[in-house]
């Protein structure tokens, strides 16, 4: 890596040992046609990535000590297309687990979704209004497990219903795992969800707000699909959807939840937007 002076956001020596192995064999599954091995370094692309997910800058804003904007870019789609976003991310996981004496997936995955505004330039056909929460622009889906830990991702228009995301999610989960038995959803699920749990082995609960209670009242075990939202939006990038395409907003998810999990298998903390 070249010298330079280090952002916040950099990856650690014990962190890039972590991610790099995937890195090198993806590099050596896609050799240049002329047999060149690359003019940059592969930390660097990840360091920029990482960068532009927690401060939320364009493209072109990338600093100068970075590779150039168009080589991160192309790395990135490359890796979105070729699925490696997320097996950094599982791989990742799956560590993390182990270590806190877990199977490597887990039998019970919470579900919710959220909507946030999409930017100015966002397509308008891959988006749309959610009537309920009056925001216009796309919506996230997440499942996790009871450490917070996402399993699956789904981005899609603002004006999916509950139902719609909920299934995709529950297909993400069963493609991907076959020890997942149980799910949790909230009310915004409606009977369709749960029908199509049964349909691909996973028993679907939709747990009931107390109507005694108000305001915002965590629910066990639910509460922790909600901490991993409240993490998505400490990066810029995610505070709003810049994507043009829905699965470019999925990668940035993976490449946030990686990061957080990098920090967890190494012990790091995050980087604070204020200071003392």
């Amino acid at each position: 890596m070249s010298e330079r002076k280090p952002y916040k956001t950099d990856l650690s020596d014990e962190q890039w040992a972590l991610v790099e192995p995937v890195i090198i064999a993806w590099k050596a599954a896609h050799p240049s046609v002329s047999g060149h091995q690359g003019r940059y370094v592969m930390r660097e692309i990840v360091n920029a990535l990482l960068y532009q997910g927690r401060s939320g800058c364009q493209w072109e804003l990338l600093p100068h000590d970075f590779p150039p904007p168009g080589a991160v870019k192309y790395y990135f789609y490359a890796w979105r297309d070729d699925g490696i976003d997320q097996t950094i991310h599982d791989l990742l996981r799956w560590q993390v687990r182990e270590k806190m004496g877990r199977k490597a997936d887990p039998s019970l995955v919470v579900l919710d979704t959220q909507s946030v505004h999409a930017a100015a330039g966002v397509p308008a056909e891959s988006t749309g209004r959610d009537a309920a929460k009056k925001v216009p622009g796309r919506k996230r889906g997440l499942a996790v497990d009871v450490l917070g830990l996402m399993l699956a991702v789904v981005v899609a228009a603002a004006s999916a219903h509950e139902n719609a995301v909920g299934i995709a999610l529950l297909d993400k989960v069963a493609a991907d795992t076959d020890t997942v038995e149980k799910a949790l959803v909230d009310e915004g699920f409606k009977n369709a969800v749960v029908a199509h749990g049964e349909k691909v082995g996973i028993a679907v609960e939709v747990v009931e707000r107390n109507p005694a209670q108000t305001g915002f009242v965590p629910q066990a075990k639910r509460w922790v699909v909600e901490r991993a939202y409240g993490i998505l939006m400490l990066s810029r990038r995610l505070v709003r959807d810049y994507e043009h395409r829905p699965r470019s907003s999925e990668s940035r998810v993976y490449w946030v939840m990686t990061a957080v999990i990098l920090r967890r298998l190494t012990g790091a903390t995050a980087a604070a937007w204020r200071t003392a």
